[in-house]
This record gives structure tokens, sequence and C-alpha cells, in this order.
């Protein structure tokens, strides 16, 4: 037995661990065991050398837990508390609870602090430390965004929250440099090609080979096509120390807000990656759950914060490595094991593939504006739309506080056609979102630009770009009775935290300014009243006709 197996076997008598004297329940994954007694839990690392983790020596061991520390401060550092020197010997061990690794939250560079603080050698009387553990508060199981998600219990909002908390959360996250070794074409693609070669020496199903080569085939020529756009975003600073490892096992509820813990300690490699590649570990995961609505949902409020709409370009890349790392992971357990086991986890290795390929399935794009004057639904009512048809919309008001430094929730000041709301800014923030729907249409997505778009002129120059870029072009007309939008406004306003600030005098400016409807884009408007909530099903025949690839009826919630 190696000494790891004795400490923890020792670990686990009652009162060894403080608190432990009810008892400690143990946790298992296949790096790590996690032992939870009393307020606190405490992970030691298993003496492992997988050749893309390597926790072999007690000095590996020890790196690993100041790194683990070190990274998940920077999004609960009420969570991990310490790392702790473990003395005596693994039949009779000894905590230096004292002998804190202290790492500041938020640190950059490439790895930890390296640094324990005076003592962490464990104190004089015990001998030098042989091991370590990561002491963390101990939290609520069902807490966790993939038993919420099983049990029904993880309200769609609460994806925006988690949104806004990632975003920040990258914003704030260390930037790899061109020359780090981190980001570029080469980097990007080398996982790739090793998941296709691990699978491919694991796999002896025909079916499955085949299937295995579509997707290989087809991210070969991504690649290809993709590589100076890795480079770019390099250069552009969008490669940064990211989580890793987002996905619903390692997202909680703590005290009302969601939070991402548990981020790749043990690879670099893993860890620092272009932010959308982070992001798209959970629109993944999310779709493998056939909850694909809630991650579109997600993507658009994470969008909405970072405004990184040229990521989707490479998303659907990024998208299939996921998926790829989770079928391998299960062609690995396939060759482990037999009989029903092993037709399980061949069940999933069939459906992650499924995935992977289903990303280079040719999208519907389309240019869509979402148009009406404040209080008429055009945020609330298209949702339903973004989540069921993977639209990436682009909000006025969120783009123009963007241009003007602020964040969408801000006051910017500005009174009416001032400021913010100048006739230039107005001009400059259409032809933001002009830029940003071309992103979007170009990435092979629908884009949805919701704006007032009160003009005829306005209107005219996205008609104009959707037949440049060759796509359809619908005007959602989104309207209600003049005494409906004025008590919106009047609500939208006492309730505040919203992008808009829209009041009632704008309102009455927009409704004695809009121009109607006519000419040729009358054949383009579906018109939409918002009085009741939209039924967007009985809206679907005439969108259909206006746009061919419209979701499907049974996409939208009935």
């Amino acid at each position: 037995m190696h000494a790891s197996e004795e400490l923890l076997d020792s670990l686990r008598r009652p009162g060894v661990l403080p608190g432990s004297e009810g008892g400690v329940e143990l946790i298992e994954t296949h790096i790590s065991w996690v032992l939870l007694a009393g307020d606190h839990a405490w992970k030691l690392k298993k003496p492992l050398d997988l050749g893309f983790l390597d926790f072999s020596t007690p000095t590996r061991r020890r790196a690993a837990c100041e790194a683990e520390v070190r990274l998940n401060r920077r999004t609960v550092p009420e969570i991990y508390e310490a790392v702790v020197a473990v003395s005596g010997s693994p039949q009779a061990p000894r905590l230096a609870e004292d002998a804190r690794v202290e790492v500041p939250i938020g640190a950059g560079g490439h790895q930890g602090s390296g640094a324990a603080a005076p003592g962490a050698e464990g104190d004089a009387g015990c001998g030098a430390p042989f091991d370590y553990l990561v002491r963390m508060r101990r939290f609520d199981q069902a807490g966790l965004f993939s038993r919420l998600i099983d049990e029904g219990g993880l309200a769609p909002a609460l994806f925006d929250r988690l949104a806004c908390h990632v975003a920040a959360f990258h914003a704030a996250a260390a930037v790899a440099q061109p020359g780090d070794g981190f980001g570029d074409a080469a980097a990007v693609h080398a996982p790739v090609r090793q998941n296709f070669a691990q699978m491919r020496a694991r796999i002896d199903d025909a079916k499955l080979l085949a299937l295995l080569g579509r997707v290989e085939a087809w991210a070969e020529a991504q690649f290809a096509a993709l590589a100076p756009l890795f480079e770019a975003r390099l250069a552009a600073g969008r490669v940064r120390e990211c989580h890793g490892d987002l996905h619903l096992g390692n997202l909680i509820v703590l005290d009302g807000a969601p939070r991402l813990f548990d981020a790749i300690e043990f690879s670099a490699e893993l860890r620092w990656t272009d932010v959308i590649a982070d992001v798209a570990f959970l629109v993944m995961d999310l779709q493998a759950r056939s909850r694909p609505g809630l991650g579109w949902r997600f993507l658009n409020a994470w969008l909405e914060r970072c405004g990184d709409y040229a990521g989707l370009r490479v998303l659907p890349y990024y998208l299939s490595y996921r998926a790829m790392v989770r079928a391998k992971i299960a062609a690995i357990r396939a060759a482990q094991v037999d009989g029903a086991a092993r037709a399980q986890s061949l069940a999933e290795c069939r459906h992650y593939l499924g995935l992977a390929e289903a990303q280079a399935a040719p999208a519907a794009p389309a240019l869509l504006v979402a148009c009406g004057p404040s209080g008429a639904g055009k945020t609330s009512q298209s949702q339903a739309l973004v989540e069921a048809g993977g639209v990436i919309r682009m909000r006025a008001d969120v783009e123009r506080k963007r241009l003007g430094g602020l964040a969408p929730e801000a006051a910017s000041g500005s009174a009416f056609g001032a400021g913010l709301y100048s006739a230039a800014m107005t001009a400059r923030t259409y032809a933001h979102l002009a830029e940003a729907a071309r992103a979007v249409v170009e990435a092979g997505r629908p884009a949805l630009v919701d704006a007032t778009f009160l003009k005829r002129a306005q209107r005219r120059a996205f008609a104009e770009l959707a037949a440049t870029l060759g796509v359809p072009f619908v005007i959602l007309a989104f309207d209600a009775p003049p005494e409906v939008l004025r008590a919106r406004v009047r609500s939208r306003i006492a309730a505040g935290g919203d992008a808009s600030e829209a009041d009632e005098a704008v309102l009455e400016a927009q409704l004695r300014s809009r121009e109607a409807f006519e000419g040729e884009e009358l054949a383009r408007v579906l018109p939409i009243d918002t009085r009741a909530a939209l039924d967007w099903r009985g809206l679907l025949p005439v969108l259909a006709r206006l746009w061919p690839g419209a979701p499907a009826a049974e996409r939208f919630s009935a």
C-alpha cells in the first residue's frame, strides 16, 4: 500500500481530522480523495503520474495544492482556505494547521507561488512534511448545478447571473502573451489531435471509427481555416488563465449566487486558453444534457457582458473539442470494463461523438431586427427565440453603454438627445451593431439586433447588410398600446438595474418621431403584439416564411 493510501486510512479515523468525531465521508475522483468532516473538506491528491498531470512526489503534490488554492481563490476565496502540511507518519499524521500557504487572490503568473509561509514544512517536533492537503470550507452538495438541473431546480435566470460572474472572472484573469506557448495555433490544435489518436487506439467498432474519422476530417479542415484567427485572438488578449473545466459539476449556488470552483490546477496548457473555449465547455455540457436553450441563454448573457462576438467564429471548433474530450473519457472507460458497463460506456462515447459531429452541421444564419419603442418587449419577448433558435442577440442599450465605457446597468447621466444619447452617438451605436451582426452572421449564427429602429434609414442599412451577406432579413415589429408602453417604462425605471434609461418623456418622443413601415420593407415585417405573453409557436408559420431556418415548434416551451 502506498503511503498516501495509508494516510487516507488514517485520516478517515474519527478524531484525526478536526471536526471528524461524528465520522468522515469520502468522495473519490480519478485524481483525488476528498474527506468531509464537520464544517470542512480536505482534499488529498493521489500519487499519480498520468502524463497530463504528475502528482507522483510530495513536492509535486504540494505545488498542485498551492496552485489549486491560488486559482480557486479567484472565484470562491471563502471556500479555499489553506494548504495544510502533513507530518508525523502515515499511520499517525499530524496537521500543521497554522502553516498556511498564502497565495494572493487573482495573482498572475503561469504557476503557483511555490512559496510557503514560515513554518509550512511542519513544526520541529513532527519532522518534515511528507504530504499536503487542501483545506476547504464544506458546502452543500445540493447546490451543485449538476444536481439542480437533474432535479429540475435550476432557474433559467441563474444562467444570466452566472454569465456576469464568468465574464468578470475572465476580465480579471491574467493574459497570455505571444511566445508563452499558450493559445497559439499549434498549442490549440495539439490536444485536439491527441484526442483522436487516443480514441483510435481504444475503439474497434467500425461505425464508431467511421464517425470518428468524419469528426477528425472536419476538425482538421477547421484548424486549417482558423489557424490565423487563433493567432489573432492570442495577440488580442483573448487567451487567459481561465477555469479550464467549466461544466455543470464545477458550478454551485453559494450564498444564493452562482460561482465557479475546482479550476484545473494540474495543467497550465489546459487552463491557459481562449475565453470562448472556456465558455464552450458549459454550452456543450448543456447540449449533451438536452438543454441547449440554457446554453444559448448563458452564451448570450456572457456576450452581452464581454462583447466578444468575433469569438463565435471559433465556437463550433471548441464545442466539438469539448465533446471529444468527453467521448475520449468514455472510450477509455470502455476499454477498462466488460459487459453492461462496457456497453454503457460505448453508448456514452457514441453520444458525445455525435454531438461533436453535430457542430459541423450547416447553420441557418439570418439577420433579424427587433424594433419598436421603449417598453414594447423587444428584449423580454425575444428571449424565447434566442433560446429556441440559438439566436445571438445584440442590444442597442448594452452596446451604447459599452461604447461609452459603462457597464450595462450603469447610469450614464445623459439627458435626452445629449451625451450618450446624442445623434452622433446613436449613429455610432447603430454602426457598431452592424459590425457585431456581421461577425455573428459570418460565424454562421442567426443575429438579432435589438434597437428601436425608429427611422427607415436605420432599417434600410440592416436590410442592405443582410443582402450583402446573402441571408434572410426579418423585421420583428414589437408594439403595444401607448398606455401599456407607459406603464412598462414607469415600472422599469422604478425597478432600476436595466440597461435602458428611457423614461416616459423619451417614450413620448419616440412615439411622435417613429417612421412607419413602407415599400419593400413591409414584405419583411412580422407584427408582434406584446400586450400578452407571446405564443411563438403561433407566429412560426409567418416567421418560417420570412426565415426558412427558423426553429421548429417543439424547440419552444408550450
